[in-house]
């Protein structure tokens, strides 16, 4: 029997956890004396690792400052766990796929922009941290796009390409996908458009979560 992967992305696939990012990006450019970017920019950026995605925002940034930032930003979101402050919500259904796809032979997997700590903290917060059998995290590959992170997904499940689907909801996702030679699914209810995932190589887009299971 052929055994499958399916590697998600966490934020805007898995949890909704947009105003913490753009709240805690706010916070680190406002107490670096900086105007922070625009809350729609941010949201789309969420996904790259956090020094990725401070080239995105504010590309005149000089190291220093994007350092400082980057301090604040983990400082904060870390207070904002610590203290209960976070709120990254599931998907609605998430949880019954996740069980749904597990019972069905799957293995799981997450490939995200988040640090091991964040990822951690948040799939155990939820209770679904052991349905996964591989965490790939900015703080041990490249971001986003390359396919460092699905690779070794790839390789700690012990599972070929050709067997795996990577589903996210950017086009970082779909573009990470294509360079690992990975199915991409994308999700219409996070952070980028079906468009633009479509155009980044996402061969279709699921609705819902008992949709993306019926793609699978």
């Amino acid at each position: 029997m052929t055994t499958r992967l399916a590697v998600f992305d966490c934020d805007g696939t898995l949890v909704d956890s947009q105003a913490d990012v753009c709240d805690t990006m706010e916070f680190a450019f406002n107490d670096a004396g900086l105007k922070p970017p625009d809350r729609n920019e941010i949201r789309r950026s969420v996904g790259l690792s956090l020094p990725f995605a401070l080239q995105r925002l504010a590309p005149s940034l000089d190291e220093a400052q994007r350092q400082t930032i980057v301090e604040g930003y983990k400082f904060a979101f870390r207070n904002r766990r610590t203290q209960g402050h976070l709120r990254e919500p599931l998907y609605d259904g998430i949880v019954d796929l996740l069980a749904r796809l597990h019972h069905s032979g799957w293995q799981l997997a997450v490939a995200t922009g988040k640090s091991d700590r964040g990822l951690i903290g948040c799939l155990e917060a939820h209770g679904i941290k052991d349905q996964f059998v591989s965490l790939q995290t900015a703080d041990r590959h490249p971001s986003k796009p390359h396919p460092a992170m699905l690779e070794a997904a790839l390789f700690e499940a012990g599972v070929q390409p050709q067997d795996a689907v990577m589903i996210g909801d950017t086009s970082f996702d779909m573009e990470m996908a294509r360079g690992a030679a990975v199915r991409a699914i994308g999700v219409a209810w996070g952070y980028h458009t079906p468009a633009e995932l479509l155009e980044t190589g996402a061969e279709v887009i699921a609705d819902t979560p008992t949709h993306l299971e019926a793609l699978l």
